[in-house]
């Protein structure tokens, strides 16, 4: 029963944060949502029983990837789209 509830839980917080990333005007709020989702899919593997996958998704989907989006984000904050 308690499992179901952990679930669920996990569940709703993952579908509000993705849908939170898909309609954010902010884009570093919406790496911060995708960042959040992977972070809480890692836990959703460690609980289902699969820790080398979950310590991968926690380094790659949500560490690295979450940086190289920060990264690429400060590098072309407040240019123009029409400087061609």
């Amino acid at each position: 029963m308690m499992m179901t509830i952990l679930f669920i839980v996990i569940g709703v917080v993952l579908l509000l944060a993705a849908l939170l990333a898909v309609h954010m005007k902010s884009l570093l709020g919406a790496i911060i949502a995708v960042g959040v989702v992977s972070l809480f899919v890692s836990i959703l593997f460690l609980i289902l029983g699969a820790p080398d996958v979950a310590m991968t998704e926690a380094a790659i989907g949500a560490g690295l990837s979450t940086v190289i989006f920060l990264f690429a984000l400060s590098r072309t904050a407040g240019r123009d789209s029409d400087d061609d």
